[in-house]
């Protein structure tokens, strides 16, 4: 007897439960109906390898003769040069920057070990060089490979190539118009499924772009991101669109 009882319990509550949902569903279409809108948000994505890259080094030299030092300087400029010209580098991609001179001081202290002040040691100049290229291999391997003229004496140091891509402007649009299509199919699955017919659209509103690594996994900003550092990069974007309903 208990074990009908409870096939009864069990079966009205899937009964119940359909019931439950034919209600929730028939309240979803009515109140798309109702408002004779439907709102989406599309997804606009696209990978691409940059096209461009901006590379930047420095070396520096001390010295307590500021003369002698900016010679030295003139001869590490000569060697960093002539590296990158036999390396296939335009001297018109390449910019020097002027030379830094900065005194070194370092700290004096008393017998009784307590600070009394600084006394100078001598110069610490620096020159910078930056190389805007699109030949972005090319100058990949010249960045890695740069360290050869410390054997000739330069003090030199690399930053991490940054990469960019020239066609940006084109691929935005192109992102706008996947983001755009992919709200419409959105749409259209929905209102299929409520029993009404789609409009046209009655406003748009365009999310940030978002430029991230095409193999990492980064966060997006709510401002937008926009790397840098990766040369194989994924850009997307989201259009969110209010249609009219037939």
């Amino acid at each position: 007897m208990s074990e009908i009882k409870t096939a009864w319990i069990k079966y009205g509550l899937v009964g119940a439960s359909a019931i439950v949902s034919v209600i929730i569903l028939s309240c979803t279409i009515y109140a798309i109906k109702a408002r004779d809108v439907i709102s989406v948000t599309g997804l606009g994505e696209e990978t691409f390898v940059s096209d461009k890259i901006v590379w930047t080094g420095r070396y520096q030299t001390e010295t307590t003769n500021r003369l002698e030092g900016y010679k030295e300087m003139e001869r590490c400029q000569k060697i960093v040069a002539d590296y990158l010209a036999k390396s296939g580098i335009d001297a018109k991609e390449i910019t020097f920057s002027f030379i830094s001179a900065d005194k070194n001081m370092e700290p004096i202290y008393n017998s009784l070990g307590n600070y009394s002040g600084t006394r100078f040691v001598g110069y610490r100049l620096e020159q910078s060089f930056t190389i805007v290229s699109n030949e972005v291999d090319k100058v990949e391997t010249v960045s890695r490979e740069i360290s050869s003229v410390i054997a000739k004496g330069v003090n030199i140091m690399s930053n991490s190539p940054e990469y960019y891509y020239t066609k940006l402007d084109d691929l935005k649009l192109t992102l706008i118009e996947k983001a755009s299509k992919d709200a419409r199919a959105r749409a259209l699955k929905v209102v299929e499924n409520a029993g009404a017919k789609l409009g046209k659209a009655s406003s748009a509103s365009l999310g940030v772009f978002q430029i991230t690594s095409a193999t990492g996994n980064e966060d997006y900003l709510y401002g937008g991101t926009f790397n840098t550092w990766s040369k194989e990069k994924k850009a997307s974007v989201t259009v969110r669109m209010s249609y009219k309903l037939k």
